[in-house]
Protein backbone atom coordinates (compact mmCIF):
# COMPACT_ATOMS: atom_id res chain seq x y z
CA UNK A 1 0.00 0.00 0.00
CA UNK A 2 1.17 3.32 -1.03
CA UNK A 3 1.94 5.58 1.48
CA UNK A 4 1.01 9.40 1.03
CA UNK A 5 2.57 12.28 2.58
CA UNK A 6 0.69 15.17 2.70
CA UNK A 7 2.61 19.08 2.97
CA UNK A 8 0.77 22.04 2.60
CA UNK A 9 1.73 25.21 1.97
CA UNK A 10 1.42 28.50 4.02
CA UNK A 11 -1.77 29.77 1.34
CA UNK A 12 -2.82 25.85 1.53
CA UNK A 13 -3.26 25.86 5.18
CA UNK A 14 -4.87 29.93 5.52
CA UNK A 15 -6.93 28.69 2.87
CA UNK A 16 -7.91 25.36 4.88
CA UNK A 17 -7.91 27.21 8.41
CA UNK A 18 -10.49 30.12 6.22
CA UNK A 19 -12.56 27.13 5.13
CA UNK A 20 -13.61 25.90 8.67
CA UNK A 21 -14.04 29.09 10.15
CA UNK A 22 -15.81 30.83 7.93
CA UNK A 23 -18.94 30.74 5.90
CA UNK A 24 -21.11 27.86 4.94
CA UNK A 25 -19.53 24.57 2.98
CA UNK A 26 -20.75 20.90 2.58
CA UNK A 27 -19.85 18.29 4.89
CA UNK A 28 -17.72 16.83 2.36
CA UNK A 29 -15.16 19.91 2.44
CA UNK A 30 -14.90 20.15 6.36
CA UNK A 31 -13.86 16.64 6.40
CA UNK A 32 -11.55 16.95 3.63
CA UNK A 33 -10.54 20.39 5.40
CA UNK A 34 -9.90 18.48 8.56
CA UNK A 35 -7.95 15.65 7.17
CA UNK A 36 -5.94 17.62 5.29
CA UNK A 37 -4.85 19.89 8.26
CA UNK A 38 -4.08 16.88 10.72
CA UNK A 39 -2.16 14.55 8.04
CA UNK A 40 0.06 17.52 7.10
CA UNK A 41 3.62 16.88 7.51
CA UNK A 42 5.16 20.82 6.50
CA UNK A 43 5.68 22.90 9.14
CA UNK A 44 2.70 24.66 9.47
CA UNK A 45 0.16 21.59 10.65
CA UNK A 46 0.18 19.01 13.20
CA UNK A 47 0.42 15.93 12.15
CA UNK A 48 -2.07 12.95 13.85
CA UNK A 49 -1.83 9.29 13.07
CA UNK A 50 -4.51 7.99 11.13
CA UNK A 51 -6.37 6.05 13.57
CA UNK A 52 -6.07 9.34 15.85
CA UNK A 53 -7.60 11.28 13.06
CA UNK A 54 -10.30 7.90 12.50
CA UNK A 55 -11.32 8.17 16.08
CA UNK A 56 -12.09 11.82 15.80
CA UNK A 57 -13.70 12.43 12.53
CA UNK A 58 -15.42 8.83 12.80
CA UNK A 59 -14.39 8.10 9.51
CA UNK A 60 -12.71 5.03 7.65
CA UNK A 61 -9.06 4.77 7.34
CA UNK A 62 -9.45 4.35 3.73
CA UNK A 63 -11.40 7.71 3.28
CA UNK A 64 -8.15 9.40 4.03
CA UNK A 65 -6.31 7.83 2.16
CA UNK A 66 -8.21 8.59 -0.29
CA UNK A 67 -8.53 11.99 0.85
CA UNK A 68 -4.64 11.86 0.81
CA UNK A 69 -4.57 10.01 -2.53
CA UNK A 70 -6.40 12.67 -4.60
CA UNK A 71 -4.43 15.61 -2.69
CA UNK A 72 -0.99 14.55 -3.92
CA UNK A 73 -2.69 13.09 -7.43
CA UNK A 74 -5.08 15.68 -8.42
CA UNK A 75 -3.66 18.69 -6.41
CA UNK A 76 -5.30 20.98 -3.68
CA UNK A 77 -8.05 22.50 -5.36
CA UNK A 78 -9.77 19.06 -7.06
CA UNK A 79 -9.15 17.86 -3.44
CA UNK A 80 -11.91 20.13 -2.10
CA UNK A 81 -13.95 19.91 -5.01
CA UNK A 82 -16.54 17.07 -5.72
CA UNK A 83 -15.57 14.84 -8.99
CA UNK A 84 -18.53 15.66 -11.32
CA UNK A 85 -20.67 12.26 -12.16
CA UNK A 86 -19.67 10.87 -15.22
CA UNK A 87 -21.44 7.95 -15.71
CA UNK A 88 -24.78 8.04 -18.03
CA UNK A 89 -26.91 5.34 -18.09
CA UNK A 90 -28.72 4.78 -21.89
CA UNK A 91 -32.65 3.55 -21.34
CA UNK A 92 -33.05 0.32 -22.45
CA UNK A 93 -36.63 0.99 -24.02
CA UNK A 94 -36.27 3.65 -26.89
CA UNK A 95 -39.33 4.74 -28.68
CA UNK A 96 -39.35 1.73 -31.36
CA UNK A 97 -39.56 -0.80 -28.66
CA UNK A 98 -41.50 1.80 -26.37
CA UNK A 99 -43.84 1.28 -29.22
CA UNK A 100 -43.71 -2.20 -29.86
CA UNK A 101 -44.51 -2.58 -26.02
CA UNK A 102 -47.36 -0.34 -25.89
CA UNK A 103 -48.90 -2.18 -29.05
CA UNK A 104 -48.40 -5.36 -27.05
CA UNK A 105 -49.79 -4.56 -24.01
CA UNK A 106 -53.01 -3.11 -25.91
CA UNK A 107 -53.20 -6.50 -27.41
CA UNK A 108 -55.60 -8.97 -26.73
CA UNK A 109 -54.03 -11.39 -23.71
CA UNK A 110 -52.52 -14.63 -23.97
CA UNK A 111 -55.34 -17.36 -23.77
CA UNK A 112 -56.23 -18.31 -20.03
CA UNK A 113 -55.47 -15.22 -18.81
CA UNK A 114 -57.92 -12.13 -18.55
CA UNK A 115 -54.70 -9.27 -19.04
CA UNK A 116 -51.18 -8.86 -19.72
CA UNK A 117 -49.08 -9.14 -16.61
CA UNK A 118 -45.07 -7.11 -16.66
CA UNK A 119 -43.29 -10.33 -16.26
CA UNK A 120 -45.64 -12.13 -19.88
CA UNK A 121 -44.91 -8.58 -21.51
CA UNK A 122 -41.30 -8.98 -20.96
CA UNK A 123 -41.03 -12.45 -22.02
CA UNK A 124 -43.10 -11.52 -24.62
CA UNK A 125 -40.72 -8.46 -26.05
CA UNK A 126 -37.64 -11.11 -25.74
CA UNK A 127 -39.91 -14.06 -27.36
CA UNK A 128 -40.41 -11.45 -29.96
CA UNK A 129 -36.76 -9.89 -30.82
CA UNK A 130 -37.63 -6.50 -29.86
CA UNK A 131 -35.22 -6.45 -26.94
CA UNK A 132 -32.96 -9.05 -25.79
CA UNK A 133 -33.67 -8.94 -21.99
CA UNK A 134 -35.75 -6.70 -20.13
CA UNK A 135 -36.72 -6.61 -16.55
CA UNK A 136 -40.69 -6.65 -15.40
CA UNK A 137 -40.04 -3.14 -13.63
CA UNK A 138 -38.52 -1.75 -16.91
CA UNK A 139 -41.87 -2.83 -18.53
CA UNK A 140 -43.95 -1.02 -15.85
CA UNK A 141 -41.48 2.69 -15.75
CA UNK A 142 -42.41 2.51 -19.24
CA UNK A 143 -46.16 1.26 -19.02
CA UNK A 144 -46.64 4.03 -15.71
CA UNK A 145 -45.23 7.15 -17.96
CA UNK A 146 -47.83 6.32 -21.02
CA UNK A 147 -50.89 5.90 -18.55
Amino acid sequence: MIKYKVTLTKSEHEQLMDLISKGVHSSQQYRTAYVLLNCDEGKYGEKLTGKEIRQVLKISMRMIDRIKQRFIEEGFEACLERKPVTTTKLPKIDGDKEAHLIALSCSKAPEGFARWSLRMLADKMVELKHIEKISHESIRKVLKKTN
